[in-house]
């Protein structure tokens, strides 16, 4: 019965965040300076002033744009969104990523362990401008492991939401940075990178992880959750439901 309960309560949210009509307090471009005085762009997603936020981080080559069909469907589960271009970037879905356009013009550093300072500088933003200063940390590929690292031990980041991530830093490895994990965290990945994940996580205590493998090879990093990924409504009611459990355990 009570799983039964759960179910309905998923597909309920499911209804809402895909069918129900969408009402934005506003959505619009923000810009501000990483530790290296480089100017970091950003999508601002507003659910409500007073809700907590998720962070969200694309994956090598691309951009913001990665989450413009993403971030409207959490901001109907009651979260702001802040999508960030990184300064390690290209392009996607049309967005160009102007962070690594500014990085490129300025010759500063743009590795993906130089983007570290603008996940960094993204938090210090959302510390300065939210009423609740707490939020999730949202990875994709090589970000995903950033998240994990920059959230491990950090009070106010509540949870991190990580698709593909991976030992993308060698000869640093990852792994050495989970230690003592301290998060509530999901995790996702391709079929082909299961193997890899599981090694990653497998020191963090399972209470603290939800782990949703697809059925099928899966797709790559946040684009996962994209309309034309054919599995990604199973997808969404795994991260709807893990979303359902942070809120009610870290946003009493």
């Amino acid at each position: 019965m009570r799983f039964e309960i759960k179910w309905l309560q998923a597909c309920l949210v499911m209804f809402v965040v895909f069918a129900a009509p969408m009402q934005l307090l506003a959505q619009r471009k923000v810009t501000f300076l990483a530790s290296d005085k480089l100017e970091v762009t950003a999508d601002l997603y507003l659910y409500d002033n007073g809700a907590p936020y998720i962070i969200l981080f694309h994956q090598e080559n691309s951009s913001r744009g990665e989450y413009r069909e993403v971030a409207p469907k959490l901001l109907k589960l009651g979260f702001n969104c802040l999508a960030v271009d990184l300064r390690s970037g290209k392009e996607c879905r049309f967005v160009k990523n102007e962070t690594a356009a500014e990085a490129q013009k300025n010759n500063l550093p743009a590795t993906i362990s130089d983007c570290e300072k603008d996940v960094l500088a993204a938090i210090e933003y959302v510390r300065k401008t939210a009423i609740k200063n707490r939020y999730v940390l949202f990875g994709s590929s090589f970000s995903a492991s950033l998240a994990m690292k920059v959230s491990n031990h950090n009070q106010k980041a509540t949870a991190v939401i990580a698709f593909s991530p991976g030992e993308y830093f060698s000869p640093v490895k990852v792994k050495d940075w989970l230690k003592d994990f301290d998060k509530l965290l999901y995790v996702t990945s391709t079929k082909r990178e299961q193997s890899f994940v599981t090694e990653l996580i497998k020191d963090i205590p399972a209470q603290y992880v939800t782990k949703y493998q697809p059925s099928g090879d899966g797709v790559h990093g946040a684009p996962a959750l994209w309309n034309d990924n054919p599995s990604a409504s199973d997808g969404w009611m795994s991260l709807m439901m893990f979303v359902k459990k942070v809120k009610e355990e870290k946003y009493k």
